[in-house]
Parts: structure tokens; C-alpha cells; sequence
């Protein structure tokens, strides 16, 4: 098993001492000036991220809007071999991409995990250059982005377990991800990877669903930990959780962790307070998409990190058609709907209908219903166990037409996904900037595997005219134009399409 080949001078202290632990939590140096190893200018770079992005409440005047719930992600990959990925390396480094999983530095159990419970035959084109960037001493900090289902997730898991040291037992590798339900799809994915090895993995979600519903009390000592920062932070302050020895820390969908009004203050905390104890701690930033305020901020936090970026025009699917409709007025989407594209949603495979508020759900939701369209909505207000039905429910096709908020924007995957509907335009809280990620994210939804897809953009006002030119303009994508009562128009295109 590869070491980090960092031994400890002294073992954490046993469980009964934990208390007795000095450690402050990164939650604790909120009013430190002093900036650790490499992070000198990082508050310069909040302020400027918070004036770039506004912050404003999650209920605005047309509702309430859901977040992305990263819960679901596929475990196939998607290869587009005619997307170009630029790297970029720092200093004298040069990596040679790795054609298979031995040209690595991993031992032969990780392999074994890989071919075996994993069923991987090679790495995919971003595993084959992320990695031996990652894996090659003296491991510097990499910002990765690429499309979902390329393999991301195998590289930071792959990358944790590889670095951490099995006879040592205290955490080594730490990951943070935005949501419970990701924290759990990345900690499956992680155990099925180490099955063959000794390493032992914990999570956050798993507090509190312990005999009796008790939380954790007892000292931390497995090797690799994924959890929220809520939970992380709390783990810290009861001195359950020491990060005196954690060497690579990653950031899952990271784009959402270095928001301004999201997870950012909370993302730099914890980075500030493990480089005070490690300075040489590698940080893996990845996601499927980065806007260029947070790619800044990131670069701010890890200057001399190596880059992999997707051109920002290369991300939108050329196996996926897309057309704006000009409708006028909002009772107008609704009959496009029902006259021009749910007759031929059987014959289609499934669609999913985004709207921007949880009220807006509901509401095309009973409209449906009641003219007769057997459809499924959901929203982050739902319950766990509602929101598992209808995902369910939609996978196993039992119904065929899910109306969803963003809360399934990102990484939700169902691969008779043909059609992807923007009722509503993809835009930020304030209404009025487009959501250029979002719109990527939402349409993804289609087109999974290679297959073909198709995503249609209702537009009712002037506005979502504007949104929709400056999205089409930001991915360097022309968008045909269609007549919102023209039927045959509307045939046409969905039969050569789909």
C-alpha cells in the first residue's frame, strides 16, 4: 500500500485525552490575521468574489428556489473524445498520461478494486491526465474541471486512497462535499474502490444514525473521512475529528464550495486551518464546471495548483439539439406542453420539465394532473423518502415526465433522459443574470451516454429573450428559434432530433 511517507512524531491522543486536546477548530480563527503558507491574499479574493456575486434570499418575488442536490451520480462514464481538455503545469513538471491503471503508482489491492469490484478496462481521457499529476511527488494541488461522468469521482477517491498509509490510524484524506446525499454516494464509491485494501473510511452522514440515534462521541481513526463542513466543523470543536495529519484534502463539485453565498467562507476556514498544521497538504479542487469569478477565487487559494479545464464552448453536448421558443405569454408554455410535445413523450422516452420555484412545480404539476398527463414533480422541500420515490419511480420509468427545480440539476442520471424543457430560463437569485452553469447542468440531463437528446427553452418575456442570447453567446452555440403554435414544426424537429 503506498505510504504518504510522512510518519507522525507522536500518535493522536488516545480517546479518554481528546478533550484535553489544545487544537482550535477553523471555526474558532475567524479573527486571525495572520495568513498560513500560501494563502496570502485569499481575503482580498473573498471580498472581490462577495461585490462580483450577489447574495440575496432564497425566496424572491416568484417563489422559493431550490438549490442543486449533487445526490445522484452516474457510475458510467461518457467519453466525448472531440472535447479539447487544456492542462496547464507548474514549474519544470511533466507528466506522462497514464494508458493504463499500471502505469500508476498504485498497489496491487487498489488494482485489484479497480478491474475487479469496479469493472474498469482503462482510464478514462481525464483520469489519464489528472492522475499522474495527482499521484506524482512532491503532489501539488490541482483545479480540475470536466464534464460529468468522466471519471471525476475516481480520481479524487483513487487519489485519497492511494496517499494514505493503512497501518497508521488517524485520518489522512479528507473530502467535503456541498450535500448529505453526496457525502454518501462518494463514500460507497470510495469503500467498493477499497474493498481489497485495509484502509478504513468514515462520514459525516453516518452521525446520529448510530444504535439509538446517538451521535458520534468516540475518537476519530479512520483513515479517510467525507462529510459536510456542518458536521466536519462540529466534529472538530468536540475534538472527535484531528486534522493534525491530513495530507490531501478535496473539494467535491467545488465550484458550489467557493461560492461567495454559499460554502466559500466556511471552504477557506478549513483550507487556512489544515496548511497551518501541514503546509504541504495537497488541495484537489474538482467539478464539472467553473465560472470565472470562482476559477479566479480558486487560483487565488491554489497559485501554483496544475489546471485541467474543458473549453467553456465545448461543454454544451453537440449530441444534444437545442431551440428557444418565443411563446407570449406564460399560459402559453403550458400549451406547448400539452399540444406541441407531451403527445409524443411516449414515443420520446422521458422528459424532464426545470422550473425555477418550488410554487411553479407544484403548480404546472396540478395542471398537468388535471388535464389528464400522467407526470411526478420534485422539490427540496419534499421529504427524503418522497424525494427517493419519485427519483425512483422515474428510473424505473413508471412515469415518464419529472417536473423539477434545480434541486436535480447536477448530476442526476437517467439514460432514457431525451428531452430536457427549461419552462422557466436558467437564471441566478437576482432574477435577471443567467445561470450559464445551470443551463449547462439542466440540458445535461439529456443526450447521457452518447445517446441523443434534445432541450427546448420557453421564453415569455423580453428578459428571457436577453438570457437566453447571452447564453447562447457564453457557449459560442447558435439556437434555433421555433414557432410556439407551429405543430409541424415541432414534429419535425423532435423526429430528427430524437
Amino acid at each position: 500500500m503506498a505510504s504518504t511517507g510522512e510518519n507522525p512524531a507522536a500518535k493522536p491522543a488516545e480517546d479518554g485525552a481528546a478533550a484535553e486536546t489544545p487544537n482550535k477548530a477553523w471555526a474558532d480563527e475567524a479573527d486571525e490575521d495572520r495568513a498560513p503558507p500560501g494563502f496570502d491574499g485569499v481575503g482580498d479574493a473573498v471580498k472581490d468574489i462577495t461585490e462580483k456575486l450577489e447574495t440575496a434570499a432564497k425566496v424572491d418575488e416568484g417563489g422559493t428556489v431550490d438549490e442543486p442536490d449533487v445526490a445522484l451520480k452516474t457510475e458510467g462514464l461518457r467519453e466525448r473524445p472531440e472535447a479539447e481538455i487544456t492542462t496547464k503545469t507548474e514549474g519544470d513538471s511533466i507528466y506522462d498520461s497514464a494508458q493504463k491503471f499500471e502505469d500508476l503508482p498504485l498497489c496491487p489491492e487498489l488494482l485489484k478494486g479497480l478491474y475487479v469490484e469496479m469493472g474498469f478496462e482503462r482510464p478514462s481521457k481525464i483520469q489519464a491526465l489528472t492522475l499522474p499529476m495527482i499521484l506524482t511527488p512532491p503532489h501539488k494541488d490541482l483545479i480540475a474541471q470536466a464534464h460529468n461522468g468522466s471519471g471525476k469521482t475516481t480520481c479524487f477517491v483513487l487519489s485519497m486512497l492511494s496517499r494514505v498509509d493503512p497501518k497508521v490510524q488517524y485520518p489522512q484524506a479528507l473530502c467535503i462535499c456541498p450535500t448529505r446525499e453526496l457525502v454518501v454516494q462518494n463514500l460507497s464509491v470510495l469503500r467498493r474502490m477499497a474493498r481489497y485494501t485495509s484502509i478504513s473510511s468514515t462520514s459525516t452522514a453516518s452521525d446520529g444514525e448510530g444504535p439509538g440515534g446517538g451521535f458520534r462521541r468516540d475518537l476519530i481513526r479512520d483513515q479517510v473521512v467525507v462529510g459536510t463542513h456542518g458536521k466536519l466543523k462540529n466534529w472538530v470543536q468536540k475534538r472527535l475529528l484531528d486534522l493534525d495529519y491530513v495530507t490531501i484534502l478535496v473539494f467535491d463539485e467545488a465550484d458550489e464550495m467557493l461560492k461567495a453565498d454559499g460554502f466559500a467562507d466556511d471552504s477557506v476556514r478549513l483550507i487556512k486551518s489544515i496548511r497551518k498544521k501541514n503546509p504541504k497538504v495537497q488541495l484537489l479542487l474538482f467539478s464539472a464546471t467553473f465560472n470565472d469569478v470562482v476559477k479566479r477565487f480558486a487560483l487565488s487559494i491554489a497559485p501554483q495548483a496544475n489546471q485541467v479545464f474543458v473549453a467553456k464552448e465545448q461543454l454544451s453536448l453537440d449530441v444534444i439539439a437545442q431551440y428557444n421558443v418565443r411563446c407570449p405569454d406564460r399560459n402559453a408554455k403550458t400549451r406547448v406542453l400539452k399540444e406541441m410535445i407531451f403527445p409524443n413523450c411516449e414515443r420520446l422516452g422521458q422528459t424532464m420539465i426545470f422550473v425555477r420555484t418550488r410554487e411553479s412545480a407544484k403548480g404546472l404539476h396540478y395542471d398537468m394532473e388535471r388535464e389528464g398527463y400522467k407526470c411526478t414533480s420534485i422539490t427540496g422541500d419534499m421529504q427524503p423518502g418522497d424525494r427517493d420515490r419519485v427519483v425512483q419511480e422515474f428510473r424505473d420509468g413508471t412515469t415518464k415526465i419529472l417536473i423539477s427545480t434545480d434541486v436535480l440539476s447536477r448530476g442526476f442520471d437517467v439514460s432514457q433522459v431525451t428531452l430536457v424543457i427549461n419552462y422557466d430560463v436558467p437564471v441566478e437569485r437576482d432574477g435577471r443574470t443567467p445561470a450559464y452553469e445551470t443551463y449547462l447542468h439542466r440540458i445535461g440531463r439529456s443526450g447521457r451516454f452518447g445517446r441523443k437528446g434534445a432541450a427546448f427553452n420557453l421564453m415569455c418575456t423580453p428578459q428571457d429573450a436577453d438570457v437566453m442570447t447571452r447564453i447562447s453567446t457564453y457557449f459560442k452555440k447558435p439556437i434555433k428559434e421555433l414557432k410556439w403554435d407551429d405543430e409541424d414544426e415541432f414534429v419535425d424537429v423532435l423526429n430528427k432530433t430524437l
